[in-house]
């Protein structure tokens, strides 16, 4: 018999786009999709011959999860449904119990169902946090020096630690955690790509941080690869940082988009976010607030090494293609650009009186390479 897959959180655009990558996956006999929305997109189809898929409408802070396991005879669960923002209502408490409440009773009926042999959880980058202390590049191994104080950052690192409690209970289940950094795509719907379609991006006065994204493309192929057989030579259980080689200044990220920034002090952007909350104009949560004061850079050697995946699209490149499905900013790229080239010919060392070349701005980084610059 193939495999029967049990797939949380489908009703959101990566669950749904994963169900479909999973149906068309050989050896996959039987996917079955759980929410407590019915997806608000319509199901894709692939292409004959496809897996059959079955949905079920159900909250997974109920314990009717250990029935839909039992009675399909799932082996393998993959928990896409931890997310910063719920489906159901939009509360703080009701998004942290989803997450934490839902992990739960998923990981307790896991535990009870003997045909369960892999589970895979996506996690995030978030759990180590952003702080002006951190190291330049956080490894699977690393311990934050500032565990995140709430938001979904925290919700991550209890549902991490019942993982890894589940794991010691049953050593005979393959258990994968992927911790993803920001995921773009030309259907991008985060809060972070809610920050980035802002007719003018505020930043923090004196920071620009660097940042790392994984294309949702990647993503699918990562989750498709946990939730098989590992390949020849390869790894797939355990803990794998996953995000596009090199990275992104904010004010990189800003020019791609053709969007100017304002920069304020941090008091004065605190005060704007939790405005922005209120009026529910953007999620601009205070955890992605240090994300864009700080930054947060991941080594991702495991995930190539052991896990055997090296992502198609680098930073920038997942970042370039988000940005190309967004509607034009104030400032065209092209013409931003070409404004930036004129002032740097105008400002350079043969047009400045007593300049000397020493003493000139280094210039940027290409957005390309894979140097991690610090601060």
């Amino acid at each position: 018999m193939g495999m029967v897959v049990l797939v949380t959180g489908v009703s959101r655009r990566l669950g749904a786009r994963f169900v479909a990558e999973l149906r068309r996956r050989p050896g996959v006999d039987l996917v079955v999709g759980v929410d407590v929305q019915p997806p608000r997109l319509p199901v894709e189809e692939p292409a004959e011959p496809a897996a059959p898929y079955r949905f079920q409408q159900l909250d997974l802070r109920r314990p009717a999860v250990a029935r839909v396991i039992a009675e399909h005879r799932v082996d393998t669960v993959v928990h896409l449904a931890v997310s910063a923002t719920g489906l159901g209502s939009t509360n703080r408490a009701a998004v942290k119990e989803s997450n934490v409440i839902g992990t739960m009773q998923l990981l307790g009926a896991c535990q009870k169902a003997p045909g369960v042999r892999r589970l895979v959880v996506k996690s995030t980058t978030g759990v180590y946090g952003s702080a002006p202390r951190d190291p330049a590049v956080f490894t699977e191994r690393t311990q934050p020096k500032n565990l995140p104080g709430g938001g979904f950052a925290k919700d991550a690192v209890e549902v991490e630690g019942y993982v890894r409690g589940f794991a010691r209970r049953r050593p005979d289940v393959a258990v994968t955690v992927l911790r993803f950094a920001n995921i773009v795509g030309p259907g991008a719907d985060t809060p972070l790509s809610e920050y980035f379609a802002l007719p003018v991006l505020p930043t923090v006065l004196g920071y620009d941080p660097r940042l790392q994204f994984v294309h949702e493309d990647d993503a699918l192929a990562v989750l498709a690869r946990a939730a098989a057989e590992p390949e020849p030579g390869t790894v797939n259980t355990g803990t794998f940082n996953v995000a596009g080689e090199g990275v992104l200044l904010l004010s990189q990220c800003a020019r791609r988009l053709g969007r100017p920034t304002l920069p304020l002090l941090l008091p004065a952007i605190s005060w704007m976010a939790g405005l922005a909350r209120q009026t529910r104009m953007v999620d601009f949560s205070p955890e992605q607030l240090r994300l864009l004061t700080h930054g947060r850079v991941v080594d991702t050697t495991a995930l190539r090494d052991t896990f055997g995946y090296r992502p198609r699209f680098t930073t920038p490149e997942a970042f370039a293609d988000f940005a190309a499905a967004q509607s034009t900013g104030l400032l065209p790229p092209e013409r931003l650009t070409a404004v930036t080239d004129r002032l740097g010919a105008l400002l350079g060392p043969e047009r400045t009186p007593g300049a000397h070349p020493a003493r000139q701005a280094p210039p940027e980084p290409s957005p390309s390479t894979q140097e991690l610059n610090p601060r």
